[in-house]
């Protein structure tokens, strides 16, 4: 199993060209846009479903800058692909994916910070990965499917459970129980082999108390890079209680993945000859001639339970308490050529009186981890006052160890033996208070103060039982927060707000002798405007970080991205966001990021010592990110949308190596829906097609430094086409 997957110096005129170029762009074409908001309709029992997760979520009074996704929104693109994908179109957002296509591994960025940086909770609960700090949605295929709504935050945001935020934090509300009986049958076909079938039901409301809803769904595509294959399966399944003044929750899901590894890119001169191919899984076989291993794949199972009571107890006072447990289990295999046998405990084979100390050899690493844990909230609301209290308590246990499972001379492999084994132990606990207090009738005073305790114990982080490099580490974080909002009238307010966060290392960061904590300092000033179905959002940030663990641009042998620190940094930029209804069949939602994003003093060391670098932009931070969305409705039910993102050129590492230097890229899709009521067998039939790249843009949205550098191309012009039968 990937045990990391993230993403993982422009000069002034090529930065100033970049600008220009894209506000041309916004101004003279159509070519920026996404899918068009829909309105939520909610009844005030369906308003306890938000419990879950209103201790982590921001709204209209809080100070900070967050984008929502509603479920109407994900529908029109949800044909197969996977969540990052689908909020590829989020202001200073930046996606890639292993196989080319959305299927399989997918990686998100926000504001250059990568996905261990981005804190990812379902319905409250910590996502992230204990150890690696990742989140992984190819373990939950086709997870979009029971989203109710998606909030991203960008930033530090407001306190929340698990991995701290370091560039984002990104939480999910699943889907809401159904007052009627529902059903829906869909199924998508597309290019690379891809295809999802999915099947969904709900009871609805028995004796207007109890509610059983489900879904089922099949994945499969053959990606775009060759060999890139997956193989996924998922459910989701949840029991709700309604009472008047009660919300119970069970639910129940996960995924099985099975995917071909495709982690490791290609060089330029590949690249150039051959965008597609794929050496994961290359040797050379007895005769002298290349051949791929068929299964130098990844497998993983992962299962998550959740129980939630919500309790409203008064008009003032409502409760949440959430018991959680999620059951990971998997490997990947990978063909060794010639790979020494002192690695792997192997010892040598005499054969004709010569030692053979070296052969090809078949291993599998395997992660078999259990996290468990609780979380609380309660909630006070009167005239002025909006309080929030809670916290949580979470457990990680895990089991990292590794088999050969054949070897070229097989009397040498005993089975059940390993070549490592090594065990991890995480606690993770915090307390939080959050206040709005309406200070004024315009200005609202929110401050935000949680405590987080951290221990992490492994008897070795290194994949050799040999030179063991142990760690027992404890943290105590303390993450301030406060800002104001000032409502200038009924369209307008204005917010600043200041957060402190802290973070913890990774797993891999004591691999590779990154040991310390980072520390962020997020200071956040923004305008919303509102009118009618139009809005208009502009905010400024500047983010300092201390010891901030930056990308090398260097990999690990699974394709993990490997850290280091970089002493003082900055992150500090410009975003705008809007809605524009133009006309009643118009609609435009463009938005733009730019920004500056550097290493301060940045040293490294060398055989001569140590050698300033002075200012360096920091790895995979594009100076501009843009996207907008163009939506047309020509009749009622059809909905036409051009979708289009432009990131600007960035670099691969901290030390603005030349050659390290990815393009900058714009892409456009389009997206078609079309719902066609029946109200006979069928409440109705949707149709969704969506083209991708319609331009058939050669371009690259990721790459690693091996010495040189190496890149994962994204796949040309592709479609997705599907039709889904509601009941």
């Amino acid at each position: 199993m990937k045990s990391l997957f993230i993403f993982s110096k422009s000069n002034k005129v090529a930065k100033l060209q970049s600008c220009k170029a894209v506000t041309s762009i916004l101004l003279t074409t159509l070519g920026f846009t996404a899918y068009a908001q829909q309105p939520v309709v909610q009844d005030s029992v369906n308003k306890l479903d938000e419990v879950l997760v209103q201790s982590v979520r921001a709204n209209s009074n809080t100070p900070v800058t967050f984008t929502n996704v509603t479920k109407a929104e994900l529908a029109p693109r949800n044909l197969g692909q996977d969540i990052p994908v689908l909020l590829n179109y989020l202001p200073s957002v930046v996606t890639t994916t292993d196989a080319g296509n959305g299927f399989g591994y997918t990686g998100i960025r926000v504001r250059g910070a990568d996905a261990t940086r981005v804190n990812v909770t379902l319905n409250g609960i910590p996502f992230n990965d204990a150890e690696s700090h990742g989140s992984f949605w190819v373990n939950m295929p086709d997870f979009a499917s029971s989203a109710e709504s998606i909030q991203l935050q960008r930033g530090v945001g407001t306190s929340t459970n698990g991995a701290g935020s370091f560039g984002a934090s990104l939480n999910v509300l699943t889907d809401t129980y159904k007052h009627d009986s529902s059903g829906e049958i869909s199924n998508s076909f597309g290019s690379y082999g891809s295809r999802k079938h999915t099947v969904k039901f709900s009871t609805g409301l028995m004796n207007d108390k109890f509610e059983i809803a489900g879904r089922l769904s099949s994945l499969a595509s053959d990606g775009y890079i060759d060999r890139a294959s997956s193989d996924l399966k998922s459910y989701f399944l949840q029991g709700t209680y309604v009472g008047n003044t009660t919300l119970i929750k069970a639910l129940v899901f996960g995924g099985k993945e099975k995917t071909y590894q495709a982690w490791n890119g290609i060089d330029a001169t590949t690249l150039r000859d051959n965008r597609r191919f794929n050496p994961s899984g290359m040797y050379t076989d007895e005769n002298g001639e290349t051949r791929f291993y068929n299964n130098e794949t990844d497998n993983y199972q992962q299962d998550n339970y959740q129980l939630h009571w919500n309790e409203r107890w008064s008009d003032r006072w409502s409760t949440n308490a959430a018991l959680h447990y999620t059951r990971g289990k998997g490997y990947y295999e990978n063909y060794r050529d010639d790979a020494a046998f002192g690695k792997y405990g192997l010892l040598p084979v005499i054969i004709g009186g010569t030692e053979i100390t070296a052969a090809d050899l078949i291993t599998q690493k395997w992660l078999d981890n259990d996290f468990y844990g609780y979380t609380l909230s309660a909630n006070y609301k009167e005239d002025k006052f909006n309080v929030v209290m809670g916290g949580a308590w979470n457990k990680y246990k895990g089991a990292h160890y590794g088999n050969v499972i054949w070897a070229q001379y097989s009397g040498n492999v005993r089975p059940g033996d390993r070549y490592y084994d090594n065990d991890a132990d995480k606690q993770d606990a915090n307390i939080y208070a959050k206040v709005n207090y309406q200070i004024t009738s315009k200005l609202n005073l929110f401050g935000d103060l949680q405590l987080r305790h951290v221990e992490y114990e492994a008897s070795n982080v290194l994949e050799s039982n040999d030179t063991p490099l142990p760690v027992n580490d404890t943290f105590n974080f303390f993450n301030p927060k406060a800002g104001l909002t000032y409502t200038v009238n009924d369209k307008n307010n204005i917010y600043f707000s200041y957060a402190r966060a802290n973070k913890e290392p990774r797993r891999s960061d004591y691999e590779y002798g990154s040991n310390k904590s980072e520390s962020l300092n997020d200071f956040e000033l923004g305008w919303r405007f509102k009118s009618g179905r139009s809005t208009v959002n502009i905010n400024g940030y500047y983010m300092r970080y201390k010891d901030q663990l930056v990308l090398t641009g260097q990999l690990n042998d699974v394709g993990g991205y490997i850290y280091t620190n970089s002493g003082d940094s900055y992150r500090m930029g410009i975003e705008a966001d809007a809605t524009l209804v133009l006309t009643e069949k118009w609609i435009l939602r463009p938005n733009i990021a730019v920004s500056d994003n550097k290493n301060v003093d940045f040293n490294i060391e060398t055989e001569t010592g140590t050698q300033n670098l002075g200012n360096t932009e920091i790895a995979f931070s594009p100076s501009v990110i843009a996207g907008n969305q163009l939506i047309f409705l020509p009749v009622k039910n059809l909905q036409v949308a051009l979708l289009s993102k432009y990131v600007g050129e960035q670099f691969m590492d901290n030390y603005e190596t030349p050659s390290a230097k990815l393009k900058s890229y714009f892409t456009s899709d389009l997206n078609i829906s079309y719902e066609w009521n029946i109200n006979k067998v069928f409440k109705s039939i949707v149709f969704n097609g969506l083209v991708n790249n319609i331009f058939d843009k050669e371009y690259v949205s990721n790459g690693a430094m091996y010495g040189d550098p190496y890149y994962y191309p994204q796949a040309g012009i592709n479609f997705l086409a599907g039709a889904t039968l509601k009941f």
